[in-house]
């Protein structure tokens, strides 16, 4: 698979599935619009950051994850071994992204969110840094989104589109496999753009 293509699937498959769409629209029952348009910003934030990465990625910037060799070691022992070597690469990565998490999630002082919901710039803002930060799984964000009533439907949109992308156990992850240079580069973007495609994708369909 190209790069670029495997990148889009990195973005979109957490975000544009059954699962999370269903939860979307249990969590926003009298707003049906909005699975519509976690959707369509999910797809282009996704297409859009392949695109990018095709037009203007350079080879050095992604380092390809390293495998130990299990040929000749038959499938089972193939399988295994690699399942192994996963779990132990990117759980660490994985582990040390939670605990930044769960640390700033409890400092958030309840006011500042109160403040930022009054202004629609700083609302959008606001919420998309809070997806990074609070790092929450694509399967629950619906819910936590729906209970954040005194923003906009635009600025929650924001936050179910920027979390599921880009996150701070996503970004160890990312730096853990691909490299430093690439997640330095690649997340900002995504962010960036995830965050204009949603302010779009609200003013237009929410």
């Amino acid at each position: 698979m190209a790069p670029a293509a495997a990148l889009a699937f990195l973005l979109s498959a957490p975000a544009i599935n059954p699962i999370v769409l269903t939860a979307t629209a249990v969590a926003f029952p009298g707003n049906p619009e909005m699975v519509l348009a976690r959707f369509v910003a999910s797809l282009l934030v996704a297409c859009a950051m392949g695109w990018l990465w095709q037009r203007l990625g350079r080879a050095d910037w992604l380092r390809p994850p390293t495998r130990s060799s299990y040929e000749d070691q038959g499938k089972g022992v193939a399988f295994w071994g690699s399942v192994r070597h996963d779990v132990m690469h990117a759980g660490g990565f994985l582990v040390v992204g939670a605990m930044a998490a769960a640390t700033l999630k409890s400092v958030v002082p309840a006011e500042w969110l109160r403040a930022a919901a009054g202004n629609p710039v700083l609302s959008v803002l606001a919420l998309a840094a809070l997806a990074v930060l609070l790092s929450i799984c694509s399967e629950a964000d619906a819910f936590v989104a729906a209970s954040l009533t005194q923003f906009s439907l635009t600025a929650r949109l924001t936050f179910l589109v920027v979390g599921p992308m880009i996150d701070l156990k996503l970004f160890a992850m990312q730096a853990g496999t691909f490299g430093r240079a690439f997640a330095l580069r690649f997340a900002p973007a995504t962010f960036t753009l995830a965050v204009l495609v949603s302010a779009v994708t609200g003013a237009v369909l929410l």
